[in-house]
This record gives structure tokens, C-alpha cells and sequence, in this order.
């Protein structure tokens, strides 16, 4: 192995590219301990102790003071991982580490956001949400599935409503224009048609 490239990340730390292609994220002073100089060979017992000591530890040291900040589903994590430029076999170890714990679970993770944000958005805009952090599709119906027997009375239909008051809206004398503009509202949070449909036909409420 040599050391192809080394270069400065900020006045702490550098970036090291071994091969080529793998590139570590090391402290300048890690240079010296190890080393590591651009153009010369990496020793093998050294090479050794900064992957399987110094490395592994930060990267599981790094997910678990993220953790301790704030909840992540997997591919936050990962993804925060990643921008501290930890190569992907180190982030697959230290996700690995941290789900042994059960410190990352995305059913966990899912159940209390559902839980959390089922008063007031609606399945879709929930599912989209857990999507886009990473909860796969999978995960959410399961969970969706759990909650619902759980919450047999949780509908669409009252959040529609209390969100018609709170925006003083009454379908029996809005004109076009305005249930129009309902309509496109409701839609963009995720509701359903059905349930639009239920909570602006003025005949149904009566």
C-alpha cells in the first residue's frame, strides 16, 4: 500500500489517499505516529493499528456521539458518516456497532414518529416523510399496520375538519376559487381523495 495523496481537510485534520482510492480521515499529528508521507509505503503492522484501532473506534465513537445528539434512522446516519469522509467499509462497520445496540432502528425510529406526528398529518405525508429519511416502504407499512389496529378510531376525515375551522373555511358557501384552492391544500399534506371529498361536499355535512 502507499500513500498516494495527503491533503489538508482543515487545520486539524487531512485527508489520506491510499492507493488511489481510499481515502482516510486522519488528525495532521496521526501523520507522524503512523508514517504516512505522500509517495512512500505504508508499513503492514502499522497499517494495521491505525484500520483496526484508531479507525474503527472513531467511526463507531463519531455514530454514537451523532446519536447522542439526536435520533437517525440508518441512512442519516450513514449519510452523516459519509460526510466526515469515512470510507464505506468503516461506516458499515460502525452502523453495524450501533445496531447490535439497538441505538439505530428504523422500526423504532418509524413507530415514534408515527406516534408523534399522527394528530396532525396524514398517512401519506407521514409515509413520504419517513421515506425521505431514509425508512424504507417495507418498514412503514408494517408499523403503519400496527398502528392503525392500535388506533382503530384514527381517520383523515377529523383532521380535514379541525384543519377547515382553523383556516375558517365552510364548504356550503366557499365558491370555486376558494375550494379550489382547499382542494390543492389538502392534496399537497397528503390527504386522500376520498377524504377531501367526504369533508367539503357541503351535502354530506348538513
Amino acid at each position: 500500500m502507499t500513500v498516494t495523496e495527503i491533503r489538508e481537510l482543515n487545520a486539524r485534520k487531512v485527508l489520506v489517499t491510499i492507493d488511489g482510492h481510499l481515502v482516510l480521515p486522519l488528525y495532521k499529528n496521526e501523520l507522524r505516529q503512523y508514517g504516512l508521507r505522500e509517495e512512500a509505503e505504508v508499513d503492514p503492522a502499522r497499517w494495521s493499528e491505525l484500520w483496526d484501532v484508531t479507525l474503527v473506534k472513531r467511526s463507531r465513537m463519531r455514530a454514537m456521539n451523532l446519536l447522542q445528539k439526536k435520533n437517525y434512522t440508518k441512512a442519516e446516519l450513514e449519510r452523516k458518516l459519509r460526510e466526515n469522509h469515512y470510507p464505506q467499509e468503516l461506516i458499515d462497520q460502525a452502523l453495524a456497532y450501533v445496531m447490535k445496540f439497538h441505538y439505530v432502528d428504523d422500526y423504532r425510529y418509524a413507530e415514534d414518529y408515527i406516534r408523534y406526528h399522527s394528530a396532525d398529518r396524514s398517512r401519506q405525508r407521514m409515509r413520504r416523510d419517513l421515506l425521505a429519511k431514509g425508512i424504507s416502504g417495507e418498514v412503514f407499512d408494517s408499523v403503519w399496520e400496527r398502528f392503525q389496529a392500535d388506533n382503530e378510531d384514527w381517520n383523515e376525515e377529523a383532521q380535514i375538519e379541525q384543519l377547515l375551522q382553523k383556516k375558517n373555511y365552510d364548504p356550503e358557501h366557499a365558491d370555486a376559487k376558494e375550494k379550489a384552492r382547499m382542494i390543492a391544500l389538502l392534496y399537497r399534506k397528503g390527504y386522500s381523495a376520498e377524504a377531501i371529498s367526504a369533508c367539503l361536499d357541503s351535502s354530506r355535512r348538513k
